[in-house]
């Protein structure tokens, strides 16, 4: 059964010379996560944050539940940086780990819900192995690395096999994507499954958040 749908603004698209003030605007319009990318320009070709901003969102005074990405590799490393600074859900990629079963292990262990992410072109038969320890699947829409880019048509049948096997598995476990997601596309997506939607410039390069974040729900007609 799907759970409520989360709205989860990528601050990868806000205003990085004011990114507390812009997340906080993007939460208080009626978004539920931050949604936090963390690239290496070696696993992906871009280069963004670490720890130190996720810690500096808290001491700004963000409360909700940070949702973290690594698109990093090797992974492992990173991972209790992070879960100290104050993420809330920590995903990360089969390819970037040698032991994935270890590396889900270790995320819960630093406190944090664990997340499995697949790229366009990556096979969801991982998930038979490791469902007993991921709270999150996460579909990518686009490949990863930079924002602004178009949604993947064909994700709309993976995004149903996913849900069919988090149906199947009786856990409670969120069916996330990420990539080109916007209010046009949003209902289709739902309709396929997700029940936590990324979505980057779609909300931050918009005039009004909460106006972008409500069509997300279906509330208003889009613009």
């Amino acid at each position: 059964m799907k759970q409520p749908l989360v709205i989860a603004p990528s601050i990868l698209s806000a205003d990085f010379a004011r990114l507390g003030e812009d997340t906080e605007a993007a939460l208080s319009a009626g978004a539920n996560w931050v949604h936090f990318d963390v690239m290496d320009n070696h696993y992906v070709p871009n280069l963004t944050i670490g720890p130190l901003v996720c810690k500096a969102l808290r001491d700004y005074g963000i409360t909700a539940p940070i949702d973290v990405h690594l698109m990093i590799e090797p992974v492992d490393r990173i991972i209790p940086d992070f879960a100290e600074a104050g993420a809330s859900v920590i995903s990360i990629h089969p390819e970037t780990t040698r032991h994935l079963d270890r590396s889900l292990s270790l995320i819960r262990e630093c406190g944090c819900r664990a997340g499995v992410v697949f790229n366009p072109a990556t096979s969801l038969d991982v998930l038979d192995w490791v469902m007993d320890k991921i709270d999150l699947v996460l579909l990518m829409s686009v490949n990863p690395g930079f924002g602004g880019q178009k949604f993947i048509p064909s994700t709309l049948t993976k995004l149903k096999l996913a849900r069919k096997r988090i149906d199947e598995s009786e856990l409670e476990i969120r069916l996330e994507i990420d990539g080109g997601v916007k209010p046009g596309n949003a209902p289709e997506i739902i309709a396929a499954g997700a029940d936590t939607l990324v979505a980057g410039s779609a909300i931050f390069g918009a005039d009004d958040y909460g106006r972008v974040i409500s069509a997300l729900r279906g509330e208003v007609d889009t613009a």
